[in-house]
């Protein structure tokens, strides 16, 4: 299937890119973060367990185990707070 990923805040500048395409064959948020996360490198580590950052898929916070389907719009992004 194929996604729009989105990356903010830190993981933009990390990464040295705002969003991508991609080509995905998981199912989970979970999946797709373990496929990022087998590119190794600054992936490898920002996206490493127990690093803070959160899943939306459609403008919508998820869980890790959230199904994603065709088509869909990911954001991954570190926590903010606002005050």
């Amino acid at each position: 299937m194929t996604l729009r990923i989105l990356y903010f805040a830190r993981l933009r500048e990390r990464f040295g890119q705002h969003e991508e395409t991609l080509d995905f064959a998981g199912s989970t948020a979970a999946d797709l973060i373990a496929q990022l996360r087998a590119r190794g490198g600054v992936w490898a580590e920002e996206l490493a367990a127990g690093r803070a950052f959160r899943v939306a898929v459609n403008q919508n916070l998820v869980a890790f185990d959230a199904a994603l389907t065709e088509n869909a719009e990911v954001a991954i992004f570190p926590p903010v707070t606002g005050g």
